[in-house]
């Protein structure tokens, strides 16, 4: 307990993203790319064994940590240590391990498979949170609230039709992840500084040799895609734009964490809250949000973190600089662990929302009376009552209402002043079939459904193997 611990390990991410960014994955994927280079150089005609080939395959998991730390140490040079330490291991292999490569084809050749890898993770409990969504925004989509515009009642909207508010965000971040992950490249055997000349001289001058190379070791690791040009590493931007993608994430679930918090003050929303959870230490019946403001104390930090990436981006120098390194081993990781974690409790929270229809509609019913008064006007024209006047006597009687309400903490009596005055032609069944909330909701209903069917279920049917993989959630 005496050394700074990663909340982010301890707290919050889930076992696969801790893994897909781990030292484990991470250096057993630079033997994976040593051995596929030497398989491809083999098959070229470079005097390469087949003892050696099997010699690697024999040693791709056995690291000795320990030797890796005595070389770090001594040659203060990450890939250098792990070649030595894989060959005191792999003493066949060894005389061609790395051979023509540079530190650039593992590190940026593994750099983009977790990062493609951490995607996939992503884009998983994406979804989950998109399918939950749907599904809380069909039971409520006919269900009335009131809608606030500056934190101000406004009209009335329904409480599906908010939260297909929250779906569309969702769909932009699943729209934007998939066209990265669809667009990722792989960096290929690029050499030293993107020229591939130590390629040209071990394959005489070949190139469809180093291209068709490239090509199978792009497909081996899953790529479709190579960058066709680099200096010694693939662009920051790419960093930078995932990054940007993972902080879009972050704004979305602040969002909905920003919105849940307002409707639990207002009663009428809650997240999940166990029976023996304790809310304050000294305010015994509190409630507090904590989940909500996990999500948004995470997303703060996520959000943070980009702008760092694209300032590496943007100050690489030339064909490279080694100012990008320390930076990336922090950011990148701890952006896809927090948006992990973020996913995790939105999830977790969705799956345990609770809706107060009651209180609902009785903070409708505070603010009703208001929203009728311009059809109480047309009403009464049509009864035959001067349009202005009538104007006149509904904003004096709702300032009054408003001034007994707030400074005396009167209930709403609105509708009794309206129906109480005789030069308001209307009467009292006219105004009960008024106050109906269905009356002011518009289209909201229908735009929630529609909006459901066309844009969201098309999402989740292309993606259904996912929903429901993350049972499991850590909070």
């Amino acid at each position: 307990m005496k050394e700074y611990k990663n909340p982010l390990v301890e707290r919050y991410s889930s076992k696969e993203m801790l893994y897909n960014f781990s030292p484990k994955k991470k250096f057993t994927t630079w033997r994976k790319l040593w051995l596929a280079l030497a398989e491809c150089q083999k098959k070229l005609g470079l005097n390469i064994k087949e003892e050696q080939i099997n010699d690697l395959k024999k040693h791709l998991d056995d690291i000795d940590w320990n030797r890796v730390s005595f070389y770090e140490k001594k040659f203060h040079h990450d890939v250098i240590a792990h070649l030595y330490a894989l060959g005191e291991k792999a003493t066949i292999a060894k005389p061609i391990i790395h051979l023509g490569a540079t530190s650039a084809f593992l590190g940026d050749n593994t750099d983009l498979i977790l990062l493609r890898d951490g995607l996939e993770i992503i884009l998983n409990k994406l979804i989950n949170v998109l399918f939950r969504l749907r599904n809380f925004t069909l039971e409520y989509h006919n269900t009335p609230t009131l809608a606030f515009t500056h934190y101000q009642p406004a009209q009335l909207t329904t409480v599906g039709k908010r939260s297909s508010l929250w779906i569309q965000s969702i769909l932009m971040d699943i729209e934007e992840l998939e066209f990265r992950f669809q667009n990722i490249c792989f960096r290929g055997v690029k050499g030293t500084v993107g020229t591939a000349a130590s390629f040209k001289e071990l394959f005489d001058g070949n190139l469809k040799k180093v291209k068709y190379m490239e090509k199978k070791l792009s497909n081996k690791f899953g790529f479709q895609k190579i960058f066709p040009v680099t200096g010694q590493t693939y662009d920051r931007k790419v960093d930078a734009q995932i990054l940007n993608l993972l902080s879009n994430i972050s704004q979305s679930s602040h969002k909905f964490s920003n919105d849940l918090r307002l409707l639990q003050n207002l009663k009428e929303m809650e997240e999940p809250f166990d029976k023996e959870q304790i809310g304050s230490s000294a305010m015994a019946y509190k409630r507090n949000p904590i989940l909500s403001e996990r999500m948004a104390s995470l997303a703060k930090y996520v959000i943070s973190l980009s702008n760092s990436s694209a300032i590496v981006a943007a100050t690489q120098w030339l064909e490279r600089t080694l100012d990008d390194s320390a930076n990336r081993r922090l950011v990148i990781a701890q952006s896809f662990l927090a948006t992990d974690a973020i996913l995790m409790i939105w999830n977790n929270v969705l799956e345990n929302i609770v809706v107060y229809p009651k209180m609902i509609e009785k903070n409708i019913y505070q603010e009703l009376p208001f929203l009728i008064t311009e059809s109480i006007i047309v009403k009464s024209v049509k009864n035959g009552a001067d349009r202005q006047e009538i104007h006149e006597r509904i904003r004096i009687h709702s300032m009054k209402t408003n001034s007994k309400m707030k400074l005396e903490g009167k209930e709403n009596d609105f509708i009794k002043r309206i129906l109480n005055d005789e030069k308001i032609p209307i009467n009292e069944k006219e105004v009960n079939q008024m106050l109906d909330p269905k009356n002011f909701i518009g289209f909201s209903s229908d735009q929630a459904l529609e909006f459901i069917d066309k844009k969201v279920n098309p999402i989740l049917d292309r993606f259904h193997r996912m929903i429901d993989s993350n049972r499991n959630l850590k909070i």
